[in-house]
């Protein structure tokens, strides 16, 4: 049987991830050539060839691809085991690792941060905001305890719950005319406007086009915009029309510059949720930070 340590799966995973020695070394706090011996016998005890190094740097190799899947979850099973012992019992306690969506953070964490300060002092958060697929490849690889983002998405080892449903809403210049008989957004009133949405990447403006059936949409325009309050600055100035959940309204439509128009029912919306690996034993407190979410930000 191989005698394999969780010294070389920590310094195999740091490699894995940066594709760089050097910087492997400094993620680990390890002299380069400490950590080259570890990677050196691991593949001894596998009798497999994990890293390639070639003139355009350090790569995987095939075989060294699936370990570095199977480290992964092994890590993540040990963070489970060690949150297990000493978080049993105790709720919302000790260091907790949540990634957050940047159409999410902005607008829930003001809300959430003071109430877990004030009722749970003993609870040491991080927070790490990236988009839908970055939050979930550091979920599933145990870099973060949870992650609060939009539902549903496909990964087999992650349990979500549902929160609540945040709504779409028209957003137009203040100046754009409209006849008095139409109050409710309709699809028509993007055949001649320029839609502005997110960069790829964001869930939010794939949710958006989907939602309200605008795939077809020959103004579609994102600038490589980042954020919902540069967007909102662009409807407002007349460069075009966005779409805005329902839970950015209080930050970002505090201007007289732009009109809201909720659309006819059933209006198009997208579910809020949390969700963490099937392997956690955290999983009440999970439930009481969704609890505090859902109470404070639906």
């Amino acid at each position: 049987m191989a005698n394999i340590s969780l010294k070389q799966l920590r310094y195999f995973d740091a490699l894995a991830q940066s594709l760089h020695f050097g910087r492997a070394a400094e993620l680990c706090a390890v002299t380069q050539p400490a950590l080259s011996m570890q990677i050196q016998d691991l593949e001894k005890e596998l009798g497999a060839v994990l890293i390639e190094r070639t003139r355009q740097g350090t790569r995987l190799t095939p075989c060294g691809e699936e370990a570095a899947r199977r480290a992964a979850l092994i890590l993540a099973g040990v963070r489970d085991l060690v949150d297990y012992a000493q978080h049993d019992g105790q709720l919302l306690t000790g260091p907790l690792h949540l990634g957050v969506i940047p159409t999410i953070a902005p607008y829930v964490l003001p809300k959430v941060l003071p109430e877990l300060r004030r009722n749970y002092p003993r609870l040491d958060l991080y927070l790490r905001e990236a988009q839908t697929q970055y939050v979930l490849a550091d979920l599933v690889a145990g870099k973060l305890d949870a992650a609060l983002l939009s539902l549903p998405f496909e990964e087999p080892d992650i349990e979500t719950c549902e929160l609540f449903a945040d709504r779409f809403v028209l957003a137009l210049p203040a100046a754009r005319a409209l006849p008095d008989q139409e109050v409710c957004a309709t699809p028509e009133m993007f055949e001649n406007e320029r839609l502005l949405l997110l960069e790829e990447g964001h869930c939010l403006r794939d949710q958006a086009l989907s939602f309200c059936g605008l795939r077809q949409v020959q103004n579609l325009n994102t600038l490589g915009m980042t954020s919902l309050s540069t967007i909102v600055q662009m409807v407002a100035n007349g460069f075009g029309v966005t779409l805005l959940p329902q839970m950015s309204l209080e930050t970002e439509a505090q201007r007289a510059d732009i009109r809201l128009l909720r659309f006819l029912p059933p209006e198009p919306e997208r579910k809020i949720g949390l969700a963490w690996r099937q392997t956690s034993p955290r999983k009440r407190d999970f439930a009481e930070l969704g609890a505090i979410i859902t109470r404070l930000a639906a």
